[in-house]
């Protein structure tokens, strides 16, 4: 067993990994004897340390659900019975019980994916890993079950305490309840955290849910423990829902919120203790309705690196050392410290602009804000949509609302873009960490939906930086906007070194100019500037000279882009987004309706979802590197003589 790992007091009764070995499948840890299920589950998180440590990957979350997912493949019967897991990065035990056990490449091209996959296996379901969403998907098909006659079929959903923050979970238990939800079970994996401590109202209610006397009884965890969780009652959510004020009935028996929508309530349960997770469970697939399981759990368990990290619980790791949980390669300093440094310096000039997150303050990287500026910080909970219209109530009342939030994430709010934004001209700056590829996070992840869709809204404007200098320019004139919505993207990963401008020309910063009389016009579009430089040294070996511009601002379009093309044969343009709608089209549609007859060659990524790779083995697979850049300007051009 790794030094670094425990196992709470338990003792083995068989070597390391040999129960593991045995159960490749639900059928045979069906078969396993309880008296070595404790076994197992301390093979699984030696398993989970040795093999995430090497390939990097969500490792806290996993470690918390262990006894949890035993449970759930001992009680039910997968694929038979639907399992949901609503948010997918906990599914690698599940992955590891259904006969999945070579994570050598996990995450990386041709391996495991970090999230539920249909292409693996007929035991997935739900491949989106955005929170919330997984209630719903459990509602439509135990209501297809039903209308179907398959009665004898159940569909379990499992959804995290702060996934239960976003208001789409609420959306469908209210329509669950309404409706007869069929052989349903609601499994809340409670550990009070989703990447940072969950906050809110609901929250509050949970951790009172932990603290009642009578489940510190059922619990045992100790005084200690149930401090940790500790808090005060969830009134907000409930008033929410209800209308009314806390009856003498909540505080007798809290659960009393789940069961007054209808549904009935089993917990709270330690999920650690995985015999009394099986009764649990076992309970509620024999009840007709939808049931709620209420389970508390541990991020990080077992592993003494992850239950020390205060900020995530190791909730994702790069590749670290197993014995002690530190990193094998020392973190280079990225985007979102530049971001996070320069939001402080403009925080402290301009008392007006407050930041907003959605359950992430420190992986977009606003902890230095929030520990300066403390009360100017919103964590609204894993609630993009509601993060938004937030903002753009913020502006109203004076105030300029910077929203960080991974790219991909963004998507849930773009009506609140649209309409509560756009429409009243708001002035709120959205800062998209995590734009463009991302690689091993897989299709849900990757963050190249955004200036396609942002292109769609009126009056906003997007920027791109390409490293950290125009980074902290672009976003202080962000900022600075007051009469409508900004988008400030930058990708995942390493500062790349900066590329000095040579000058302003046409509204474009010029990188360089490879020779006189240049044919070719590479706009580069934030960080792949520095593809596009290597493009044109290739070209100019090829006795093509070429012009290198990025306009920093992508929308709108600069004025100048027509005087700027109208010296060049061919234009290229060069980004990490969709090409269908993108940077590129839109600079094309601008050329066109100035009518200049110019050709376009547009270099980005298709419109289709990308399979999980690291971000150099998509861009070879999609074009995206300076010698496809080259190749294909050169076939391009309309005097091309090769």
């Amino acid at each position: 067993m790794n030094a670094a790992r425990r196992d709470s007091g338990q003792t083995r009764t068989r070597p390391p990994g040999t129960v593991l070995a045995q159960v490749s499948n639900p059928r045979l840890l069906k078969k396993l004897p309880p008296e070595l299920v404790g076994d197992l589950a301390a093979d699984i998180r030696d398993f989970l340390v040795e093999k995430v440590s090497k390939a990097g990957g969500h490792l806290g979350p996993n470690l918390g659900v262990v006894e949890l997912t035993i449970a759930l493949h001992r009680v039910f019967d997968s694929p038979r019975d639907t399992i949901v897991f609503d948010t997918g990065h906990i599914a690698y035990v599940h992955k590891i019980l259904t006969g999945r056990q070579d994570f050598d490449r996990l995450r990386q091209a041709g391996g495991l994916s970090g999230y539920p996959a249909r292409a693996e296996s007929v035991h997935d379901v739900l491949e989106n890993s955005h929170a919330s969403a997984g209630l719903s998907w459990a509602a439509g098909i135990a209501a297809g079950r039903r209308l179907s006659g398959q009665t004898d079929r159940h569909t379990v959903v499992v959804v995290g305490d702060g996934a239960l923050t976003g208001g789409m979970s609420w959306e469908a238990l209210n329509n669950i309840a309404e409706n007869d939800g069929g052989r349903l079970v609601i499994v809340v994996n409670d550990n009070g955290r989703s990447y940072a401590p969950t906050i809110g109202g609901l929250a509050n209610h949970l951790s009172g849910l932990r603290t009642t006397p009578h489940y510190e009884r059922v619990l045992g965890w100790g005084k200690r423990q149930l401090r940790s969780h500790g808090g005060r009652f969830g009134r907000l959510v409930y008033g929410a829902l209800h209308g009314l004020k806390k009856g003498v009935k909540d505080v007798v028996a809290p659960q009393a919120m789940f069961e007054d929508l209808g549904l009935k309530y089993i917990g709270a349960v330690d999920g650690h203790d995985e015999p009394a997770v099986e009764r649990a469970l076992a309970q509620a697939k024999v009840f007709g309705g939808p049931v709620l399981v209420h389970v508390i759990t541990e991020k990080g368990r077992g592993y003494v690196p992850a239950e020390g990290h205060g900020p995530d619980r190791f909730h994702s790791v790069g590749r670290i050392h197993p014995e002690t949980g530190l990193p094998l390669e020392p973190s280079r300093f990225g985007w979102s410290s530049v971001f996070s440094d320069e939001l402080v310096r403009i925080g402290r000039r301009n008392s007006r602009v407050v930041a907003i997150t959605a359950a992430m303050l420190e992986p977009v990287g606003l902890v230095p804000f929030a520990a300066e500026f403390p009360d100017r910080v919103f964590d609204v909970g894993i609630a993009e949509q509601h993060a938004a219209a937030l903002a753009a109530g913020l502006a109203y009342a004076g105030h300029h609302p910077v929203v960080a939030v991974y790219a991909s994430f963004l998507n849930r709010a773009f009506d609140q873009i649209l309409m509560d934004c756009a429409l009243h001209r708001a002035g709120v700056t959205f800062v998209l960490d995590r734009a463009g590829i991302t690689g091993n996070d897989g299709p849900s992840h990757n963050g190249q939906w955004d200036m396609a869709l942002f292109r769609l809204v009126p009056g906003l404007r997007l920027a791109a930086p390409r490293d950290a200098a125009s980074l902290r320019r672009l976003l202080r004139q962000a900022v600075a906007v007051g009469d409508g919505p900004t988008v400030v993207r930058y990708p995942k990963g390493p500062m790349p070194r900066d590329l000095p401008s040579l000058g302003r020309q046409d509204g474009f910063d010029l990188l360089a100019r490879t020779g006189p009389n240049p044919v070719v016009l590479l706009v580069a579009i934030g960080s792949e500037a520095g593809t596009a430089l290597a493009a044109a040294e290739l070209l100019a070996a090829r006795g093509v000279a070429a012009t290198v511009v990025d306009p920093g601002w992508v929308y709108p379009v600069p004025e100048g882009l027509a005087r700027l093309a109208a010296a060049h044969e061919l234009v290229v343009t060069v980004e990490d987004g969709m090409v269908a709608g993108g940077a590129g089209e839109a600079i094309a549609r601008a050329l066109a309706a100035e009518g200049l007859a110019l050709p376009v060659v547009t270099c980005g990524l298709p419109k289709e979802f990308l399979s999980h790779a690291d971000r150099q083995t998509i861009a070879e697979r999609h074009g995206l590197t300076p010698g496809a850049v080259a190749d294909r300007a050169l076939a391009s051009r309309p005097t091309a003589a090769f």
